[in-house]
């Protein structure tokens, strides 16, 4: 590291210690000194994690040639200055994107016309990402309040290939016939998807006070099972509570869920040690992390056929506490929720065995000191005559996943103080 990017990097290691600092001040009741002290900053207010491109979900992802994608996105905090990401992460070659747009979503493939704006990267309408990388567009001016439903649409006037994506979308995209269609109200439909593709990132304008939390997991998290369309995933009912009317402080809610992930093993997307990087600790804003992973841990081995992936307990708590290091060197907090039940999800998924590993997983989750707090998820979706099943009207009838309703029991269980910036609480059972 040569002297200026060793400056660079203290000045902004100082600047986060500042800025908790401010928002302390600001939280303990000194907004009027603390308010000026910092400036707005870029703060995340929805994501998607990327993957790889793998046709055996996908048969559709074989890339886009001549057309355009309209993707349809809830953000949880508002503003009045947005940018997006746009993520080529497992693009075997640069990749180029000929025209994007974002606007208020209407009804089905339709925008809000007086909202769409046209994105530009670097001061120009279209943009090349190398492989491997994501690109930044540059900031629009648009009113956008909390919960509010966006539309982005990517033009690609040659022929893609495969692209970095987002599994499960839970949500309709929509393509259409060959054109440039970015600007179009209503969008011409060629066909749909349930996956989203590149959009990995929106982003506002903040004041200094607000921060984000990432939801950290696995299918769970990613909504597997809620209804598409309805935003009903728990991170989404989260961020209802923290930025509806009635809030009493808003925050951002990052929904970094990859539907088959792992905490130590590949399935589907990096394994979340490997991601943490680049999904928690590169978000903008982030200061909190809810972790929800390791039942996949548990039964994939099994399901998959990959003995030699088995993991003890042992292991997937050391997984934990890597995650807190790495967490709190950034100055962050972390909280780990417990793991939900499992049992007739089918076997070799389920086992008395991998049943014994969760329940030793979650007592050391509730009876350590090491997450800086417990959201206890088991206990509040569990059948309490049957404490290793779902509780019927939480399950969605594979009796693995949440349904609608388990998902909002979920969300409404999260104590909101843990998710107040600068306030250490101590919230275990």
């Amino acid at each position: 590291m040569n002297l200026y990017a060793a400056a660079a990097a203290a000045s902004c290691r100082f600047m986060a210690v500042i800025r908790r600092i401010v928002i302390a001040a600001l939280l303990a009741g000194g907004i009027s000194q603390a308010a000026n002290a910092l400036p707005d900053h870029w703060v995340a207010t929805w994501t998607a994690s990327p993957m790889a491109a793998d046709s055996a979900l996908d048969e559709a992802n074989s890339g886009f040639n001549g057309q355009t994608l309209r993707q349809i996105a809830r953000i949880s905090i508002g503003g009045n200055r947005l940018r997006v990401r746009l993520s080529n992460a497992y693009g075997s070659h640069p990749l180029l994107v000929g025209a994007v747009h974002l606007a208020l979503h209407g009804v089905g493939a339709s925008i809000v016309a007086a909202s769409d704006r046209t994105l530009l990267f670097n001061g120009k309408g279209s943009v090349t990402i190398p492989a491997g990388a994501l690109v930044l567009s540059d900031p629009v001016n648009l009113t956008v309040a909390p919960l509010t439903e966006l539309a982005v649409s990517l033009y690609f006037p040659v022929a893609t290939g495969p692209v970095t994506w987002h599994q499960l979308g839970m949500q309709t995209t929509f393509l259409s016939p060959p054109g440039d269609e970015t600007a179009a109200v209503s969008l011409p439909i060629a066909s749909t998807s349930k996956s989203l593709y590149l959009l990995s990132g929106v982003e506002v304008m903040a004041g200094p006070e607000i921060g984000a939390v990432v939801a950290l997991g696995d299918s769970i998290t990613d909504g597997y099972a809620s209804t598409v369309d309805a935003d009903h995933r728990w991170p989404n009912f989260l961020a209802r509570r923290l930025n509806d009317a009635a809030a009493p402080w808003r925050m951002a809610v990052l929904d970094q869920g990859i539907s088959g992930n792992r905490l130590l093993h590949e399935t589907e997307g990096p394994n979340a040690l490997g991601r943490f990087d680049r999904d928690v600790l590169a978000q903008p804003g982030v200061t909190h992390v809810i972790v929800l992973e390791g039942i996949n841990d548990i039964g994939m081995p099994g399901y998959l056929g990959r003995p030699d992936e088995e993991v003890t307990s042992e292991e997937i708590i050391g997984a934990y506490r890597q995650l807190i290091l790495r967490a709190h060197e950034k100055g962050l907090k972390v909280y780990g929720a417990t793991l939900t039940p499992f049992e007739d999800s089918g076997e070799p998924y389920y086992s008395p065995a991998g049943e014994a590993k969760r329940e030793a997983v979650n007592a050391w989750i509730r009876s350590q000191s090491e997450f800086d707090a417990v959201i206890d998820f088991d206990r509040v979706i569990r059948d309490p005559t049957h404490p290793t099943r779902l509780l019927a009207a939480y399950d969605s009838g594979d009796h693995l996943h949440p349904s609608d309703a388990g998902y909002q029991a979920m969300a409404a269980s999260i104590d909101l103080r843990l998710l107040r910036s600068g306030v250490s609480l101590e919230a275990r059972p």
